[in-house]
């Protein structure tokens, strides 16, 4: 066979038709339009509050004040992390938990990160059944995470029953250089019910199945999940603020949007 006719059937097999082929359909968003210093929508949103520490020796009270969390007037949520002159930190932790979740789809938070030693902003998921079931039975899908001292990495981690102790965990690299907190971008999660996948600006770069899993896990990701969007100061993983932290630090975030995956004639 010819090199001519040997493209024209590579081009042929690739180009062909899928019999079906998936796309999303947008079902919940939360575009943070509103007008400057008011508070994120209530029909979608509520607050964790407290200094408990959350498990990890966070250092921050997390409050619905004004101050840690508002609408910029610009389409943008902001959550703010503030070090009061006692030297405690403020800042806040919002989610859906009670108000809306979903149950597979494409996730998605166009997101601005802060900066600086001890910053741990987060977008990330909890099953809808916490109050009963406890975690990590619950499960937990973290489809943000960074260090403000790493600016280029994103963590992506899934956490279960009999998981690790960091989680199945996979990290991002921004390309040239690029620095999450001088600009924003896209952080999802396309979720089936056997296979989770991790994006930043569209490029996947992890992806999990139950074979994935270690011996004894449990795949925990067949129920309805509530989201979160927080910043931590502190903790066990980022460490504290040391004096090249600079207060007040904030994440922006631009959109929260859920499509369903249907399928095209």
């Amino acid at each position: 066979m010819s090199r001519f006719l040997q493209l024209l059937l590579v081009l042929a097999m690739t180009s062909a038709p899928l019999c079906a082929q998936t796309h999303w359909e947008l079902v919940w968003s939360d575009e943070f339009k509103g007008a400057a210093g008011l508070a994120p929508d209530s029909t979608k949103w509520t607050y964790d509050l407290g200094a408990s520490g959350w498990g990890n020796r966070e250092l921050e009270s997390y409050t619905d004040s004004r101050e840690n969390s508002y609408l910029d007037g610009k389409g943008h949520l902001v959550i703010r992390a503030l070090r009061a002159p006692d030297g405690s930190f403020t800042s806040a932790r919002l989610k859906t938990q009670g108000k809306f979740s979903t149950e597979y789809g494409k996730i998605e938070a166009r997101i601005k990160l802060p900066r600086g030693q001890g910053m741990w902003p987060a977008f990330w998921m909890l099953g809808a059944d916490i109050g009963s079931v406890g975690w990590p039975a619950c499960g937990e899908i973290d489809v943000m995470e960074n260090l403000g001292r790493e600016p280029r990495l994103n963590h992506g981690s899934l956490h279960g029953p009999n998981y690790p102790k960091t989680g199945i965990t996979a990290r991002y690299e921004l390309p040239h250089g690029d620095l999450f907190y001088k600009a924003f971008h896209r952080f999802a999660v396309e979720w089936s019910p056997d296979r989770i996948d991790f994006f930043v600006d569209g490029v996947s770069y992890e992806t999990v199945t139950p074979a994935s899993l270690p011996p004894g896990a449990n795949w925990v990701f067949r129920r309805p999940f509530f989201f979160l969007l927080n910043v931590a100061v502190g903790g066990d993983w980022p460490g504290k603020p040391d004096g090249t932290t600079v207060f007040p630090q904030e994440m922006l975030v631009d959109y929260v949007r859920v499509w369903k995956a249907a399928e095209s004639e």
